[in-house]
């Protein structure tokens, strides 16, 4: 039995990062908020970056917080981030530069020079990935369209998590979830392709040694350690890798012992999936843009990458800009109110992907669609909440499709499960029960693998089983109504038009 170990998480979103402490006892689970801080990136003259040096320093002051306020007793440290984006390093481990963010426009265009090395089949049945402009793949081509010095002088690339993980312990590893979201990993030969990199002209000796998810990496620098009031711990804090990157982190703690549950994990993005034993790789698939990732305990998620809740983050922004200091559930309240189908959007157009002038960007697509745009920010917030829940049913169709698997209940985790009319209008577009829960899905996983890596715990059932049991889970039953059929219809329409 567990009796009260503690371990730390980093849970760095794309919206904001967040220091958690997560408590074992005794088969129960509860999660705390130390800290939290805003995750932005950084335009500068050359693009758009990660603000790395000030996260770092909101690690360490939320993981002094966490010791001052909780004790020196911590049974590990982990963290996570989205995928694809990286750093690259010189031989004595100096960064090279500011580690560019996905959202940055430089990869524009980059599909042509992709393409004149691979088919996008060819990539796809390989890797699992299907062509995005911000994969890490193309990030490097547009390293080297530029001409940028540090891909020659480059010793190793490592992932955003790998790069902090190392600035924690001094290794430099790739953890495998985050590894697959490059496009150069090979999900047959569970490695890196060496072979794409040299056939698209990069560097392949850069990328850094691949580890599995729950690798326990070694123990907090002795620098670092003194820096946050751990420094007299005999033997050190383990730094541990559980599954660093946060979408099957995600999956890991969707709480249901079906063997291939569909959840959404809903969040700045949405990620739509289930859990696979083997790689589902088909001319289908790609065609449907399903992506099969690597994911905790050797498993595989098969998802549908969706823009989710950017484009109400990007609103929300421009509306506390103007002065109107609205939450995420006052917008929700007034979008409630609103009248339903006032317009319908794909809120996976490329024209909400990049940052600022979201409002406009919603209005012009409303104008080029033929709609009456939405005048208000309650209409807008529903229209866009309406859009996703759409889009939603369309990619759970298509994963019904692609596995032959019936998605009989929906499991709702990450921030989005908090949004209630979101969760609502996901019942209802798609006629399905929803379980909404836990909120705070990354960091939980974060916690709970590194005390599966530990072996306090025993599977990933187990893992499951304590999720069930100490998160609030709040189930959705679907309202029918004819006219979500006819919204679909329209949905379907418009995603024509892109």
């Amino acid at each position: 039995m567990l009796h009260g170990e503690k371990y730390v998480a980093f849970d760095l979103g794309a919206e904001s990062g967040r220091v958690m402490l997560g408590t074992l006892d005794e088969g129960h689970f509860a999660l705390q908020e130390v800290s939290r801080f805003a995750n932005r990136p950084v335009q500068v003259l050359d693009g758009l970056h990660w603000d790395v040096l000030r996260l770092w320093q909101e690690m360490l002051d939320g993981l002094a917080r966490t010791v001052a306020g909780h004790g020196s007793d911590l049974s590990g440290i982990g963290l996570d981030t989205w995928g694809v984006d990286y750093a690259l390093l010189d031989h004595q481990g100096a960064l090279l530069g500011l580690p560019y963010h996905y959202r940055d426009k430089r990869t524009e265009g980059i599909e042509e020079e992709l393409y004149r090395h691979y088919s996008e089949w060819d990539l796809y049945s390989r890797t699992g990935m299907a062509f995005a402009p911000h994969n890490t793949l193309c990030q490097l081509l547009a390293m080297r369209r530029q001409g940028s010095p540090a891909l020659d002088v480059a010793h190793s690339l490592l992932m955003m998590p790998a790069l902090f993980n190392y600035w924690l312990c001094g290794r430099q590893a790739n953890e495998k979830t985050i590894a697959g979201t490059t496009q150069f990993y090979d999900l047959w030969a569970h490695g890196w392709s060496r072979e794409i990199l040299e056939k698209v002209q990069l560097p392949s000796s850069i990328p850094a040694e691949i580890v599995p998810a729950g690798t326990v990496l070694g123990p907090l620098l002795p620098a670092v350690a003194q820096e946050v009031g751990l420094g007299g711990v005999r033997g050190g804090v383990s730094i541990i890798a559980p599954a660093c990157h946060d979408t099957p982190a995600a999956a890991a703690v969707v709480p249901s012992q079906e063997a291939h549950a569909t959840f959404i994990s809903s969040g700045t993005w949405s990620v739509v999936g289930t859990e696979l034993e083997e790689p589902l790789v088909t001319p289908e698939g790609l065609a449907r843009q399903f992506v099969v990732e690597t994911a905790a305990c050797g498993r595989l998620i098969l998802v549908h990458n969706s823009m989710g809740l950017w484009p109400v983050q990007e609103c929300r922004r421009e509306w506390l800009q103007g002065g109107h200091d609205w939450s995420y559930a006052d917008l929700a309240q007034m979008a409630a109110q609103a009248r339903p189908f006032a317009a319908i959007v794909d809120p996976d157009n490329m024209a909400f992907f990049q940052p600022g002038a979201m409002t406009a960007q919603v209005r012009d697509y409303c104008r080029q669609t033929g709609q009456d745009p939405p005048s208000d920010p309650a209409s807008m917030t529903r229209t866009l909440l309406e859009g996703l829940a759409l889009r939603y049913r369309r990619a759970i169709e298509d994963l019904e499709h692609l596995t032959r698997w019936p998605a009989r209940t929906i499991h709702i985790v990450g921030g989005g499960s908090r949004n209630a009319l979101l969760c609502q209008l996901t019942a209802d577009a798609t006629q399905r029960p929803v379980l909404a829960g836990p909120a705070e899905a990354t960091s939980t996983a974060t916690v709970l693998l590194q005390a599966l890596a530990r072996g306090r715990l025993s599977s990933l059932g187990e893992v499951r089983e304590i999720v069930a049991g100490s998160c609030s889970i709040v189930p959705y039953e679907p309202q029918p109504s004819p006219a979500w059929d006819e919204a679909y219809g329209e949905f379907m329409q418009v995603t024509q038009q892109r």
